[in-house]
């Protein structure tokens, strides 16, 4: 995998690996000391043009315990202010040689732009109304950790979704791990054609108790130049997710920041039942198995040159963890974990 732009860049497969990479580097951050040196020597620049608080930061942790070296550029008070365009901003930077860009950008495609501009390994985090690929895959992640498995699970995505980056990349990557996905919203917020994307549509919550997961979107002012709905308070009554809406079984979802008594009720958010934090936790894991992924995984060596082979899932399964290579291109897990100290 050379860049993450798309989640429509990964089959099930990959998406499968990276989910398994990240629960081995869990294992990490349970330790007292939370590194490993497996991109050691690696730049990593997080270059953001929109303000961001659990993207940022977990990009910026997963790459410092990956022992990575990072660079964190804001687009507030740089030549960004002068006049200076993307490609000149990127062109720029990438006269220090990093190794990955991390791009959050308010204009869909502009990942897939940048790309092309430059050498090193490029990572969407989020590009305008478009696409938020790796928060797809947190979501996953958290949704195995939770459900054990996500196939026949019944999602809705309930909200915003004409606004949402997450909502186009969660129903691809939900319904790539073999669940169905139902979105939710007033007519205004749901975008015409959406079902091509092969999820259902609903205008109202009646039948919201069928679901597994309630996977609630924030309204997106910020992204809105004319009013949507009436007004915040009519929105929270037709659409909030409180507890006469939910069930105690459900799986609640939020890809941050939340609006307290907007989209979701301080009871349901405060409840057992909500992910929230879990999602926040992935992140980093996440994000650390996505970093390994593109900048090491493909240099890895083979288990051929090494002399050595995998066994089968099977007999991986009976032997239990630790006792055979791990499954990045068949690297040992010293290669990737070092020592406990990161040394």
């Amino acid at each position: 995998m050379r860049h993450l732009l798309s989640i429509e860049d990964l089959d099930r497969d990959a998406i499968e690996r990276i989910v398994a990479r990240a629960a081995r580097f869990a294992e990490v951050s349970d330790r007292e000391i939370k590194k490993v040196p497996a991109l050691r020597g690696r730049m990593v620049l997080n270059l953001f043009y929109e303000a961001s608080t659990r993207t940022r930061s977990s990009f910026e942790l997963a790459a410092k315990r990956l022992s990575a070296d990072v660079v964190n550029f804001a687009a507030t008070g740089s030549s960004v202010e002068k006049g200076e365009s993307l490609k000149d901003t990127v062109l720029t930077l990438s006269a220090h040689k990093p190794d990955a860009i991390v791009l959050r950008t308010p204009w869909a495609g502009a990942a897939e732009l940048v790309s092309g501009w430059c050498s090193a390994a490029i990572v969407n985090a989020g590009d305008g109304k478009h696409e938020h690929p790796t928060q797809a895959l947190l979501d996953v992640y958290t949704l195995r950790e939770r459900l054990g498995a996500i196939d026949g699970a019944s999602i809705w995505i309930v909200g915003d979704v004409a606004h949402s980056r997450v909502a186009r990349s969660n129903i691809i990557a939900f319904q790539r791990m073999g669940a169905s996905v139902t979105v939710a919203g007033p007519p205004t917020l749901i975008p015409r054609g959406i079902e091509a994307l092969g999820c259902d549509v609903r205008y109202t919550l009646a039948e919201l108790a069928s679901a597994d997961v309630v996977y609630a979107l924030r309204m997106q002012r910020e992204r809105m130049s004319e009013t949507w709905v009436p007004s915040l308070r009519e929105y929270a009554a037709w659409y909030q997710l409180n507890a006469g809406r939910l069930t105690p079984r459900q799986v609640l979802m939020h890809p941050g920041p939340v609006n307290r008594g907007v989209e979701l009720s301080g009871e349901v958010l405060d409840s057992p039942q909500a992910a929230v934090t879990a999602q926040v936790e992935a992140g980093v894991v996440v994000r650390m198995a996505v970093l390994y992924e593109l900048l090491a995984g493909a240099s890895a060596p083979s288990p051929r040159r090494r002399g050595r082979q995998i066994a089968p899932a099977s007999d991986r399964a009976r032997t239990g963890p630790g006792a055979e290579l791990s499954d990045a291109e068949g690297v040992p897990d010293a290669a990737i974990f070092g020592m406990q100290d990161g040394a």
